[in-house]
């Protein structure tokens, strides 16, 4: 199989149902922005988080496909794999588990640390554009899709905590500098 098409040479793409639509279509932008976050799992994986960490980023990568395979497909009535509420709710349990461990937040921190930390906070903005290319989607998406990325991007904000604290590197508290 070839990589390349030419089908989308004039500016549209192919959903799974096999309509063609705008490449600037909130679908695609959100599709878009899935793979932006799981290429950004990656490079965060590459630096080096190793144990309970790297199995949750190593999981959420392969649900980041089953998200944007979900996005694609505008037939809610076929038998596609969808994001479940199973998903989300493992989600809130490696939240919830990892939290745990933390420090109490006393303000907000400023995004950095470890470049594995530093990178799952990359991702987690990414996440926060993929949801709202999802609000503006004219036609229907999986309602538990925008569910799984309002808790995705919760989740990584707390692996980069962990991440940050397993490297021994510091939070950085957000001060408010007065001019």
């Amino acid at each position: 199989m070839k990589i390349y098409t030419r089908s989308g040479d004039v500016g549209t793409t192919g959903l799974r149902t096999g309509k063609r639509v705008s490449k600037a279509d909130p679908r695609i932008r959100a599709n878009g922005a899935v793979d932006e976050a799981n290429a950004v799992l990656g490079a965060a994986l590459a630096a080096g988080p190793e144990g309970r960490i790297r199995s949750i980023m190593v999981l959420l990568q392969d649900d980041l496909f089953v998200l944007g395979s979900d996005i694609s497909n505008a037939n809610m009535d076929d038998d596609s794999v969808r994001v479940t509420p199973t998903m989300t709710a493992r989600l809130e349990s490696h939240i919830d588990d990892i939290e745990s461990s933390l420090p109490p937040l006393t303000n907000f921190i400023l995004p950095g640390g470890h470049a594995s930390g530093a990178l799952l906070h990359v991702a987690r903005s990414v996440v926060r554009r993929a949801e709202s290319h999802l609000v503006e989607m004219p036609e229907p998406v999986n309602p538990e899709c925008l569910r799984y990325v309002n808790r995705l991007s919760d989740l990584l904000f707390v692996l980069a905590r962990a991440t940050n604290q397993d490297a021994g590197v510091p939070e950085t508290p957000w001060m408010p500098r007065h001019q």
